[in-house]
């Protein structure tokens, strides 16, 4: 019986409820066996003042008037006591139910989504303002499965999209050395090459998979240091200028007069920039334009990055800082990078406590990408 009561939720609840109930059965008795002698003797004092002829003599008939008298209050007491006591059980366990149940129903559906089923989710009644704990408890374990079924999906997708950039480069080199040994293709310098350079790509590929691997787990450390923007501008500059003259297009860097240092990892945030000029000047044709500009924003400094290239269309701007996420599902890594520059973008601005999102007119149209730093207090 105690282990009964122990292991189920439902039991405690109805326990507890009769034992409720108990106390407060136990407290009206002792309360009704302390008050009825005092009440019977000031309602006899009463009746004595008004009638002194008939209740002046009669002690006896005073005693069996009390012993009447007691034995029909107990006689009430009882009966509303054990009434109460079988409404109180029955309420009990229909309560006590209404309580379990859905946490019973919890329970079930968390065992199913550790055994990697997240499509069912609990039911949630009432309008959303006015949901009691249950309620918002259920409406919380709805949203941890949304976010762990996404998380399972991109897992999923992230093995693939590993497996694809993998394969690229790997079927090339054995295409070449499987080539190299039936002596299909010819053992010179330009094949070697052309075997290195694929190489290297896998090489980048493991590289922007351990740097995102670092960032999304927080398992890098930022080094602060007042930096000027100008400065970082100079550096660049210094980077991309020869890049855009030789691809033919315009670089025109624009910075709001007076602004104040920021505390940032330099670093770091170049790294967000060069990724982000550098996908400008990849989807620009030769004859455009990128701009880079940086001003205030109250509290915060605002960096865009805006081209005359190819755009992005609107079903695509919810999805470009995703992993491996391209536009151009056709793109090669050779021409459109890992796809994973934007991701690893994204979790350095944010680990600045900024913000950075994409904005695009669509098609042919340029696209600006912006992010945010704040401004230190002592700086505003």
């Amino acid at each position: 019986m105690l282990t009964l009561f122990r292991r189920h939720l439902a039991w405690k609840l109805f326990l507890s409820y009769v034992i409720v109930v108990l106390v407060g059965v136990v407290v009206l008795a002792t309360a009704t066996s302390f008050s009825v002698p005092a009440a019977f003797e000031r309602h006899m004092a009463g009746m004595s003042a008004m009638m002194p002829g008939m209740m002046g003599n009669s002690h006896s008939m005073e005693m069996e008037l009390f012993a009447n008298y007691r034995a029909s209050v107990t006689e009430a007491l009882s009966l509303a006591v054990i009434t109460a006591l079988i409404a109180a059980v029955v309420a009990s366990y229909f309560i006590s139910r209404q309580v379990v149940n859905p946490i019973r129903t919890m329970m079930n559906l968390s065992h199913r989504i550790a055994e990697g089923e997240y499509k069912e989710r609990l039911t949630i009644s009432g309008d959303l303002s006015q949901l009691d704990e249950l309620d918002q408890l259920a409406l919380s374990f709805n949203q941890m499965a949304d976010k762990l079924e996404k998380t399972e999906t991109m897992r999923r997708q992230l093995i693939g999209d590993v497996a694809h950039e993998l394969r690229t480069p790997l079927a090339a080199i054995k295409g070449y050395i499987e080539g190299l040994m039936d002596g299909v293709i010819p053992a010179e310098g330009n094949t070697y090459q052309q075997i290195h350079d694929e190489i290297n790509r896998l090489q980048r590929l493991v590289d922007d998979l351990q740097e995102l691997s670092r960032v999304e787990s927080g398992a890098f450390h930022l080094k602060p240091e007042l930096v000027s923007l100008s400065d970082l501008m100079d550096t660049i500059q210094n980077i991309f200028v020869p890049q855009f003259i030789h691809k033919g297009i315009q670089f025109q860097i624009q910075i709001e007069p007076n602004l104040p240092p920021v505390l940032i990892d330099k670093d770091r945030i170049l790294q967000v920039l060069t990724n982000l000029v550098g996908n400008a000047l990849q989807y620009t044709p030769s004859g455009g334009k990128v701009t880079v500009q940086i001003s205030k924003q109250r509290t915060e400094i605002l960096i865009s990055v805006s081209d005359t290239g190819i755009g992005i269309s609107p079903e695509h701007l919810p999805f470009i800082f995703n992993r491996f996420y391209r536009t151009d599902k056709s793109r090669a890594r050779a021409s459109g990078g890992s796809g994973i520059g934007l991701t690893i973008a994204q979790a350095l601005v944010k680990a600045h406590h900024g913000r950075i999102w994409a904005e695009s007119g669509g098609e042919g149209k340029g696209s600006t990408f912006y992010f945010t730093l704040p401004i230190p207090k002592k700086n505003l």
